[in-house]
């Protein structure tokens, strides 16, 4: 049967690059398959296929992010990085890398510098010793792959919190281009450059990445510009030692355009937040106009670490250590200038040995942080320092114990037991010589076990079931407030979980899937609503309730449209071919339950901010040769609630994208994506207050319209 013309012209675009798979992957006849480990190609940083097989080991839901599926893409923004990733809610509130993410319903009142998941950069916290962290702090492009431990599965890096840990890990020397240039463009003005490079001479490897992001942003004032460089030099000093050297430095600028009400995105999106024009040039109220008042959030971000690792046959220790440096500017309702300094260090050993002539594999870590920030406020006058009216000295503190035991009491299903001990201390010093002394502390303990089983129903299909408790102390974003004069620290209890979590995950021929079931019962939330204009006060909500389903699946609709199957049989006898072309439906769902428990204002009212639904979903055609196709969508199908009293809600919406390129391991790559082609107005993100009144209020914030992105790749 003769081809038809398009699959015949595809055929032979793609005939060299396929002849270079050929070559590089013969097809030898096998009756049997041997699986071997190999050697760490460095002892610092897993590959990716021993990430894949580490999570696998998880009696939870995990999942790994390879930086090849969204570099394939637009590669700005947080969510263009998270947005297949199972269990992730992440939206930009401008179209920028300021999000609102959440796992689990974490952090879900948080628009910015995000609180309750524990961010990581090769293992190595990125998060100030208080527990908040910044977005601009990471570079997906300078990754090689993202690991996400939803939950207590976190608990091999010390994490305690509801939401779990996101684990950025770099490329390095030895799994790197020598030269790598990328550029993106597109709509807003967008600019996005990027040029790395790797190399390996005997024990020592390297990598380093600069980069630089800027665009004018879809709203009026939400000018982004962002520089960072990214680097880690690893030495072998033996075959069972290695140390690695990470270098981070980011100078970021982000303009804020604020919130609109509902009417006013539907009549115009892209204006920022502004007060009468009539009343722009009287201080006071000038200071809640976005624009006249140059809400800006800016810093400059330096951070040094390292990683020191020993491994031999059955045992592996790691020593981490950090120190991060950074210098906040930031205008809003009044002026914030915070000079911060954390250190951190990680202990961690690691066993694999038998117990009672079982396999049986331990984990022992410890985890102190600690930091000092100096906190300074002053009037906003028209975006400038005004009259000084605060100066604080604030000292964070954790020191968190973990222990794991994961004992394989039959070959095919493992029972994982482990507890947290952890300390928190917040204390404020108060330096502003008149006026009441704000000086306080508190600290908090807390104890986290887990429980939990792992069974491998099937090659290549696992089921896990566990029990865990969480803990997460408040950070000094939650326990100062400007309008608590004299009275120190807002008083606050630590947030506390019980959490239960059944899935599966796998692949069986043309699907995959990973799904997850949990009921969280919470104590003590810390919920944040806001109050004012670039204020917002926290509060201990009593007991809440957070349950879901986080749901990915991949399915292979068509094969071998221009290609030859996958594997043959011959001769009794399987031998592998080329990979085949393919049509592909990507997918992933949320389905976020969290409400109050009973509250004597609110009752079982659904908690604000997040949406009941969420889907995301990609039909892809793909080819071995590199070539790849086609639309997306992205629904959030029911509105949900700005308040807690229900009284004001924001719309569902569909968006409609495709993307089409060509991308190579090696040479040129080549991508075109557009977004939102409908043009639709709606609110990516909301606002959180406790009662709207029935009333439309400014908690809006518009998600991107119609935009158009591009962007070529060349590695030597």
């Amino acid at each position: 049967m003769k081809s038809s013309a398009p699959a015949a012209i595809l055929a032979a675009a793609c005939a060299a690059a396929l002849q270079t798979t050929q070559a590089a992957d013969p097809a030898p006849a096998v009756s049997e398959v041997i699986v071997t480990e190999s050697p760490r190609a460095t002892l610092t940083v897993p590959s990716l296929e021993e990430a894949r097989a580490e999570l696998n080991a998880t009696p939870g839901a995990t999942a790994v992010v390879d930086a090849e599926t969204y570099k394939r893409g637009r590669a700005t923004t947080l969510k263009d990085a998270l947005d297949f990733a199972p269990g992730v809610y992440v939206q930009p509130r401008f179209g920028a890398e300021e999000s609102r993410i959440s796992i689990r319903g974490s952090g879900i009142q948080r628009t910015f510098h995000g609180r309750g998941i524990k961010f990581l950069l090769d293992g190595v916290p990125l998060n100030l010793a208080d527990g908040g962290f910044d977005f601009q702090a990471v570079e997906p492009l300078a990754s090689r792959y993202i690991e996400v431990y939803r939950g207590a599965n976190a608990l091999e890096f010390g994490a305690t919190t509801l939401g779990g840990a996101v684990n950025f890990v770099s490329l390095n020397g030895r799994d790197s281009a020598p030269v790598q240039l990328r550029l993106e463009m597109g709509s807003f003005d967008t600019y996005r450059a990027q040029a790395s490079s790797g190399f390996v001479s005997g024990p020592l490897d390297g990598y380093v990445s600069l980069s630089h992001f800027s665009t004018d942003g879809f709203r009026e004032h939400s000018q982004q510009n962002n520089q960072r460089v990214f680097a880690n030099f690893g030495y072998r000093l033996s075959p069972r030692w290695e140390t690695r050297f990470y270098l981070t430095y980011a100078q970021t600028d982000s303009e804020l355009p604020g919130n609109l009400t509902k009417a006013e995105l539907e009549v115009d999106p892209r204006q920022a937040q502004r007060v009468p024009a009539f009343l722009r040039g009287f201080q006071p109220v000038a200071r809640f106009d976005y624009v006249t008042s140059n809400w800006k959030r800016d810093f400059e971000l330096f951070r040094i670490a390292n990683k020191t690792a020993y491994q031999d046959d059955n045992q592996r220790f790691s020593i981490s250590s950090f120190w991060s440096w950074k210098n906040l500017d930031h205008p809003i309702l009044f002026f914030i200038d915070q000079l911060s300094n954390d250190f951190g260090v990680d202990l961690r050993y690691d066993r694999s040995d038998e117990l009672f002539g079982k396999r049986n594999e331990l984990t022992l870590g410890f985890t102190p942080t600690w930091g000092v920030v100096q906190d300074n406020r002053f009037v906003n006058v028209f975006g400038n320092r005004g009259a000084k009216f605060s100066d604080n000295e604030q000292w964070s503190a954790n020191l968190d114990f973990y222990a794991q035991d994961r004992f394989y009491f039959l070959p095919q299903a493992a029972l994982v037991v482990g507890t947290q001990v952890s300390y928190a201390s917040r204390e404020n010093r108060d330096q502003f010589p008149t006026g009441p002394d704000n000086s306080d502390q508190q600290d908090w303990w807390g104890f986290s076990p887990k429980v939990g089983l792992l069974w491998d129903v099937a090659p290549n299909a696992q089921a896990f079931l566990n029990v865990s408790r969480s803990f997460e102390p408040p950070s000094f974003g939650e326990l100062t407030n400007p309008t608590n004069g004299g009275r120190g620290l807002v008083q606050l209890d630590a947030q506390t979980a019980t959490t239960l979590e059944v899935g599966t995950r796998g692949r069986r021929d043309r699907v995959a899937w990973d799904l997850a079931y949990y009921y969280a019962w919470i104590d003590n939330e810390l919920l944040e609503t806001q109050v004012a204009p670039g204020l917002n006060q926290t509060l201990n909500a009593g007991r809440t309730r957070h349950q879901g389903v986080e749901a990915a699946l991949e399915v292979d609709l068509l094969r071998h449209l221009t290609t030859r199957p996958a594997s043959d049989s011959r001769d009794g006898k399987t031998v592998a071919v080329p990979k085949t072309d393919r049509v592909f439906l990507r997918q992933t769902y949320l389905w976020n339950d969290f409400r109050f428990q009973d509250d004597r204002l609110y009752g079982n009212n659904q908690l604000a901010g997040i949406p009941a639904h969420y889907y995301r979903a990609e039909v892809m055609y793909e080819h071995p040769c590199g070539f790849y196709g086609g639309p997306n969508l992205e629904w959030v199908p029911n509105k949900y609630n700005v308040d807690f009293a229900q009284s004001l809600f924001a719309d569902p919406y569909a968006l409609l994208g495709f993307k089409v390129g060509y991308r190579s391991p090696k040479g040129f790559s080549v991508f075109f994506e557009a977004k939102n082609l409908t043009d639709k107005k709606y609110a990516a993100v909301t606002g959180v207050i406790a009662d709207a009144g029935g009333q439309d209020r400014a908690q809006f914030l518009p998600g991107d319209g119609r935009s158009f992105f591009g962007g070529i790749e060349w590695k030597w």
